[in-house]
């Protein structure tokens, strides 16, 4: 594991882990009494720190007593095993063999954090994603956690993270600054608006420290969905 994929939890007094506790906070309070268990995280195109965003933020979740589980649902190009450090026996597998979740389940993989990694990679990810399998084994880890993040692959490289975000409690967006055009961020939220993905914001990371308080803008939707925009 690289310290720097995991700032929360290697160094959780930095700017940076600050950063990922006020998302935390924000996370919480979104639902606006809804209990959100299930959330999908995506970004626009590859490349742009989404992974590690989802990582972080799991952590940081968990060290506030929160149960969470991390599941690699892009089994196209995964990458979660390799970040962990784990065994590539996940969600795949739950299919192909006909398991339950709790079979694939890596546990304590940091402080209340369990993963599931994406399993080797099946021939048509997206009808598995789709299938009644897949809607039993989110109900089924809805019930074991208080949390179910999903790392889903970028909205405008396939149709996966669509799919999941209308079958889903929220959808967060993480675009990174300087990666992306403007018109390729506006074309992903589109995709999930029309799919009535309930957005419950944007994470712009990769933002310049032009300002030692500056690290990224946190974009979130009240129950008008208004954009407000919190800077940390």
């Amino acid at each position: 594991m690289a310290e720097i994929d995991f700032i929360t939890h290697y160094d959780s007094r930095s700017p940076v882990s600050e950063a990922y506790r006020a998302i935390r906070t924000n996370l919480q309070f979104a639902g606006a009494g809804k209990q959100l268990k299930t959330l999908v995280f995506t970004s626009a195109i590859p490349g742009e720190g989404k992974s590690t965003t989802v990582a972080n933020l799991a952590i940081a979740m968990g060290q506030d007593d929160k149960k969470i589980l991390l599941i690699d649902c892009d089994m196209r190009k995964p990458v979660v095993h390799r970040r962990f450090g784990l065994l590539n026996r996940g969600l795949s597998n739950c299919f192909a063999e006909d398991l339950p979740l709790k079979e694939v389940i890596q546990a304590d993989v940091f402080p209340n954090l369990d993963v599931v990694t994406s399993g080797p990679v099946p021939p048509n990810p997206a009808e598995l994603l789709g299938s009644k399998k897949m809607k039993a084994l989110l109900q089924e880890a809805a019930e074991m956690y208080d949390y179910v993040f999903l790392d889903m692959p970028p909205v405008l490289a396939v149709t996966d993270a669509v799919l999941m975000s209308s079958q889903t409690d929220g959808t967060i967006l993480v675009l990174g600054s300087g990666d992306i055009s403007p018109d390729e961020g506006k074309q992903a939220k589109e995709l999930l608006e029309k799919v009535h993905a309930n957005i419950l914001g944007v994470i712009l990371n990769k933002v310049p420290q032009h300002h030692k308080s500056g690290y990224y803008y946190y974009y979130y939707y009240d129950e008008n969905h208004n954009k407000k925009r919190k800077r940390r």
